[in-house]
């Protein structure tokens, strides 16, 4: 059996309604490619792209800062709890062949460093606030270790998916 490519969704844990609804999708969208969603497993974005990506039939895993288990959002699949605290954060950036940013705060951005530093590609949904729209915007600094594509939508964000896993041999659905 050939592993599914991995989507890891970051962005903030008290976000907006209209970051919510968009995660929801995104998470939705993340399951109709086949792929299997990653968190960081509490509330907010982490939670609705969950709820998303559950009810359409995928994997949920939830990386938590915690060691508590039943701290995990009730959309989470498979649930590692790590007892790091907030150095959760290099494990959750390297668990996706993609990183998908919804909005975000400070947590948010130690992620995407991570991710950059270790050469995922940043997939950030444009306007939707937060380090998304900076990371979107502008790389974390001169290095070429990894791409940042701006995503104003749905449709651009699946061209990006699809784009990054053909070029990595990743096979997703449909």
């Amino acid at each position: 059996m050939v592993r599914r490519p991995q989507a890891l969704v970051i962005g903030d844990g008290d976000a907006g309604p209209d970051q919510l609804r968009l995660a929801e999708a995104v998470g939705g969208l993340v399951a109709r490619l086949g792929m299997t969603l990653v968190t960081g497993g509490r509330g907010g974005v982490m939670e609705a792209a969950s709820r998303g990506a559950a009810q359409a039939g995928a994997t949920t895993v939830s990386i938590l800062p915690s060691t508590q288990m039943d701290e995990a959002n009730p959309w989470s699949t498979v649930v590692v709890p790590t007892g790091l605290g907030h150095a959760r954060n290099a494990v959750t950036a390297l668990a996706g062949d993609v990183v998908i940013v919804i909005g975000g705060g400070a947590g948010t951005m130690s992620e995407i460093a991570f991710a950059w530093i270790h050469g995922r590609p940043i997939l950030a949904m444009q306007g939707s606030g937060g380090w998304a729209d900076t990371a979107a915007a502008h790389s974390p600094d001169g290095r070429q270790s990894a791409t940042v594509t701006a995503c104003p939508d749905l449709p651009s964000l699946e061209s990006a998916i699809r784009r990054l896993c053909d070029e990595r041999g990743l096979a997703l659905a449909g």
